[in-house]
């Protein structure tokens, strides 16, 4: 099951042996597959991986070839642990520079407090890109369709919001509808809407603790008019069925605006 048109896709790195080894719980994928839900671009694959040079390098470029944009999380500061810069930079053939424009605003943020350390956070992959959105003070750096965000969540969700209307695309609509009947009850009938309408995505979900439903059909695409279609055509087919009934059912609207 396929969109009738191509959407943007999407794959999110997580860099960092404290996510690995429980250390810390990751909040970043999960803040970012909302995120991007709601801007119409398609999460293919979430990926974690240990602060391990060849491992970045080796993962980001292949997500770089697969998706049309990769988002890594963690892995930048100016402590011996944070390689992502270098990892990428491998990966992609170049080699780690000394940016002078994110230099000058490093120096200008600490003042006479400035630890040589810090100057590291001016370090990045020759011939990357400085992308600001709001905040014209600290850019995302980005490299081809790499952005390279840190790990601390409350700046990871900073960092990404002022820059993620560069990535809006073709929202998708989404519907559900909720069903007190067996999976294998309505297969056939999932299975006829499927093929009345290829650019719907389908999903089926069985439910256990609710009372009064056992199926949860969610319905997704991105053309408002195909997507409550499928849901028509789903609704009646169910409530022909004996000892199976639609509970309710969702309206159609964009994915993200129940948040």
């Amino acid at each position: 099951m396929t969109y009738a048109a191509a959407v943007a896709t999407a794959g999110i790195v997580i860099i960092g042996d404290e996510i690995l080894s429980g250390k810390f719980a990751d909040e970043n994928a999960q803040f970012l597959i909302g995120e991007l839900r709601a801007l119409g671009v398609e999460l293919r694959r979430i990926v974690m991986i240990p602060d391990a040079v060849d491992d970045i390098a080796a993962t980001v470029t292949d997500f770089a070839r697969r998706f049309d944009h990769v988002f890594t999380s963690g892995g930048v500061g100016p402590t011996h642990d944070d390689v992502t810069m270098e990892g990428i930079a491998r990966g992609f053939g170049t080699r780690v520079v000394r940016q002078p424009e994110l230099e000058g605003r490093v120096r200008a943020y600490w003042g006479a407090k400035l630890a040589e350390p810090n100057l590291r956070l001016a370090d990045v992959p020759e011939g990357c890109e400085l992308v600001y959105g709001k905040d014209q003070i600290w850019p995302v750096v980005a490299y081809q369709n790499v952005y390279i965000l840190p790990g601390v969540p409350a700046l990871f969700r900073r960092k990404f919001v002022d820059i993620r209307d560069r990535f809006r695309a073709e929202p998708v609509t989404v519907a559900r509808v909720y069903i007190d009947a067996d999976e294998g009850q309505i297969a056939d009938d999932l299975d006829a809407v499927v093929a009345a309408f290829p650019g719907v995505k389908i999903g089926s979900y069985p439910r256990f603790s609710e009372s009064d439903f056992r199926v949860l059909i969610t319905l997704e695409g991105p053309a408002v008019e195909e997507v409550a279609g499928a849901q028509r055509m789903l609704v009646e087919l169910v409530d022909r069925r004996v000892g199976a009934h639609v509970v309710r059912h969702d309206e159609p609207a964009l994915a993200g605006s129940q948040r």
